[in-house]
């Protein structure tokens, strides 16, 4: 496994764990329910790789999904980035709006800590950003959480470039996770800037178009009935037939390299910049290996061109989320 390092000397594993499938039974459903033994051997797998970095986040389950990386992790922390989120509201299980309040940041990452049994996160990001609450609060916070010894790195998901600057001039940020990948490439126009002017490094989630880069799905058929996807606007009707042109372009160069659509998107990521650390999701150990490779694949000059012109920013078909998500992103 190669290594990166994002802002503020964090270093991780070229290709992060996405852990967010994990949970059966969770909130977030992607393909076929989760098997917890499974999930669990993935996690050991991945180690075994040389991958250190897992992302997790409240929300997750919610709660569950903190539970089981930290069952994952029991006996094999040392060496590891864990990273998880803090940033909503809930009425027991059920979540009920953002909260980026200073109170919220901190005693979030008590219960996460708990459910991960460790003594300190590695990488605590706020997970969608509060309009109603100022970063600076929210960052303050955070930076505090540092100082007492729960938190060793800050960093935000999905934030603008405005709230970026603001953010890092309370403390450092170590990491922004954002979707991006090649049919969400809406980051590179003044976000992606953003963060190379503060040092921020960049953690891409759904690099694979939430499955749909992998050309595994041929139709909504493919998909259960409770799966999320269902909803996505970019799975829709024509969106869908549109989408899947540029799945053929990407099966073209996985077919020069034989290699999987998979890792083709993956490197094609990994390209794009050092600084650049995806974490796509897996429960299976399957998708995991077939992932990993994606860190030793070179895409040459030609490549890149025909995946540019394939993929140009603003070209998908249709928006990544609905109304509701869209309000939530890029504040």
């Amino acid at each position: 496994m190669q290594y990166r390092t994002l802002g503020n000397g964090l270093n991780v594993s070229a290709i992060g764990v996405g852990c967010m499938p994990m949970i059966k039974g969770g909130n977030i459903t992607y393909g076929e329910e989760a098997d917890s033994d499974e999930a669990i051997k993935t996690i050991h797998r991945a180690i075994d790789l040389g991958i250190t970095f897992f992302d997790t986040a409240q929300i997750y389950g919610p709660f569950s999904n903190e539970e089981l990386v930290g069952e994952a992790i029991k006996g094999k922390r040392d060496g590891l980035v864990i990273a998880s989120k803090f940033g909503f509201k809930f009425d027991g299980g059920n979540i009920v709006g953002v909260d980026g309040s200073g109170t919220n940041a901190k005693s979030a990452v008590e219960g996460t800590l708990k459910r991960l049994g460790i003594d300190c996160l590695d990488l605590y990001y706020q997970h969608r950003v509060d309009p109603a609450v100022p970063i600076e609060e929210t960052v303050g916070a955070m930076a505090d959480l540092i100082t007492e010894g729960k938190i060793k790195h800050i960093g935000l998901s999905e934030a603008g470039p405005e709230t970026l600057r603001r953010a890092a001039a309370v403390a450092p940020i170590s990491a922004l996770q954002s979707e991006y990948s090649l049919w969400e490439r809406d980051i590179e126009d003044e976000i992606l800037p953003t963060c190379r002017e503060l040092g921020i490094g960049f953690v891409p989630y759904s690099p694979l178009g939430r499955g749909f880069l992998t050309g595994s799905i041929r139709s909504l058929d493919d998909l259960p009935e409770n799966d999320w996807r269902r909803q996505d606007p970019r799975y829709q009707g024509e969106n869908f037939a549109t989408n899947l042109k540029l799945v053929g372009i990407v099966a073209e160069v996985a077919s020069k390299h034989d290699a999987s659509n998979a890792q083709i998107a993956l490197a094609w990521l990994m390209a794009q910049g050092e600084d650049i650390v995806p974490i796509p999701g897996f429960k299976r150990r399957a998708t995991l290996e077939d992932s990993a490779k994606a860190a030793d694949i070179q895409l040459d000059a030609e490549d890149l061109a025909k995946l540019e012109a394939a993929a140009p920013r603003g070209g998908t078909a249709g928006p990544r989320y609905g109304e509701r998500g869209m309000k939530m992103v890029r504040l």
